[in-house]
């Protein structure tokens, strides 16, 4: 089965042209010029990831995102016109997993498209996580992965702390589980960034910063004391042991 993608544009004319560009890659697109028409697919069916334009009327794409976070964690690209770092990091931060600026190549978008499902598809199907040494605070089976009170279960996408499940993006859960398999283990930019993207995709470091600092605060929403996370200033960041 083909999968399926939102795009979500006021511009009729990117509309038809990406939506041609993605069908002749195999995917079936549903495209939509208002935000309310797509909260409304989302009720009717399926939608594997959406492509969210930020200025929009009516609903703008940040706005549109923070609807959709509330009833799915499907992945988003944001796709912005505006030359502005703020907008870009506003919305990795609302939860967007990635962003590219207008004008933009279709070949780009088609990239970034296939990395995101591919690593959206490996979370949901892989649920082995490489093995560690037991202990008694950490334990790896199957499909959990379990650090003191961080609980990982891949095939469910689902990422607990002391008991209370945490809504995670894609690439949020990918982030965790990187640094949760080698607690101690200090993972750099780079490293964070091809596995969030592989190594076809570029990305700077503000994308990886801003992933972690939205993954910081949605864990201290559930423990305000939440240090587990590390930074190492200029090298990168590690789960602390």
């Amino acid at each position: 089965m083909s999968e399926t993608i939102a795009l979500v544009d006021d511009d009729q004319n990117i509309l038809t042209s990406v939506s041609i560009a993605l069908e002749s890659e195999g995917y079936e697109v549903l495209t939509f010029c208002d935000g309310h028409d797509v909260l409304v697919a989302l009720q009717q069916q399926a939608i594997d990831l959406a492509v969210l334009d930020i200025k929009m009327p009516n609903m703008d794409g940040f706005e549109l995102l923070n609807r959709i976070r509330r009833q799915s964690q499907m992945p988003v690209i944001f796709l912005t016109s505006k030359d502005d770092e703020v907008d870009e990091v506003l919305g990795l931060r609302m939860g967007a997993d990635d962003y590219i600026k207008k004008p933009f190549s279709q070949r780009l978008l088609i990239e970034r498209i296939r990395t995101i499902l591919r690593r959206h598809d490996g979370a949901k199907l892989e649920g082995a996580a490489v093995p560690s040494p037991p202990t008694q605070t950490k334990t790896v089976t199957q499909d959990v992965l379990c650090r003191g009170d961080l609980l990982l279960e891949p095939v469910q996408h689902r990422c607990t702390w002391k008991g209370e499940a945490l809504n995670l993006t894609v690439t949020e859960f990918m982030l965790i589980k990187t640094l949760a398999l080698h607690p101690g283990h200090v993972k750099t930019r780079d490293q964070l960034m091809d596995t969030a993207y592989g190594d076809t995709v570029y990305v700077d470091d503000r994308t990886i910063d801003s992933h972690i600092k939205r993954l910081r605060k949605k864990f201290k929403q559930i423990d305000k004391d939440f240090n587990s996370i590390e930074t190492l200033y200029g090298v990168g960041y590690r789960f602390k042991e």
